[in-house]
């Protein structure tokens, strides 16, 4: 079987030459890249200390993460390893945050720094997280560093699945009621972006596009911000 989307998404483009073509581009002054062969690499890394940090196939990694390189390694990483991602607005309140996290019964987070006040109440007050993983500078108490997380891991080798096996999960906003969760498979992730990336954008290997809205809005326009252009070999800038 090959229905891993990572497959498609990830590892494909390595065999195809575009390991030092730039995949993601940070989009503020001195921001970072990621090359093709980078987010590989990272996400590789990740689905090695998942799997290391105990997290076992199909259980739940919750994504607090802002639009940086992290995301798309994080994203993909958890695919490699069969784990499903929930990407989360990174807008909502703590309480909001706090519904999301016993609903999914999320075993791993993942908090970018700058959202730690707001998502710190709602994590520790998880019964089912057995890992906190913090993305920046400093780790507070009771959390892991990105890099202490990645650190020693050997890139791991993409799950095996099944095409219609749960890829990601995404969250409505609560707007109408508490946040409703959506889950996604794998084989949409290729079908979007065969069908909205290419056949309504036309989208080619040689684009450089600049996004503004935030990675977790676009995935829910038809998963397009995090996989259209990973699909199609060009550059997006986050």
């Amino acid at each position: 079987m090959t229905g891993n989307a990572a497959h498609w998404f990830v590892d494909r483009h390595i065999a195809e030459g575009r390991g030092a073509k730039t995949a993601f581009e940070e989009a503020w002054e001195g921001g970072r890249q990621l090359t093709y062969g980078a987010l590989a690499e990272g996400a590789g890394q990740v689905a090695d200390a998942l799997t290391r940090s105990g997290i076992s196939r199909e259980a739940r990694a919750a994504m607090f993460v802002l639009d940086q390189i992290e995301f798309p390694q994080i994203f993909w990483g958890a695919l490699k390893a069969g784990v499903v991602p929930v990407a989360l607005n990174t807008l909502l309140s703590t309480d909001v945050y706090g519904a999301i996290l016993r609903d999914s019964r999320a075993a791993i987070a993942f908090v970018s720094q700058e959202l730690w006040d707001v998502v710190a109440p709602a994590v520790q007050a998880s019964p089912h997280l057995r890992h906190i993983v913090v993305i920046g500078p400093e780790a507070p108490e009771g959390t892991q560093s990105w890099e202490a997380f990645v650190a020693g891991t050997t890139p791991a080798e993409t799950l095996e699945c099944s095409a219609d096996e749960i890829a990601f999960w995404l969250y409505s906003s609560g707007s109408t009621g508490a946040p409703k969760g959506v889950r996604h498979v794998h084989s949409a992730l290729r079908q979007t972006c065969d069908t909205f990336a290419r056949q309504v954008l036309d989208i080619q290997e040689t684009d450089k596009d600049v996004f503004r809205c935030q990675i977790v809005f676009c995935l829910w326009a038809g998963q397009w911000h995090v996989i259209s252009h990973v699909g199609w070999g060009h550059q997006r800038v986050v």
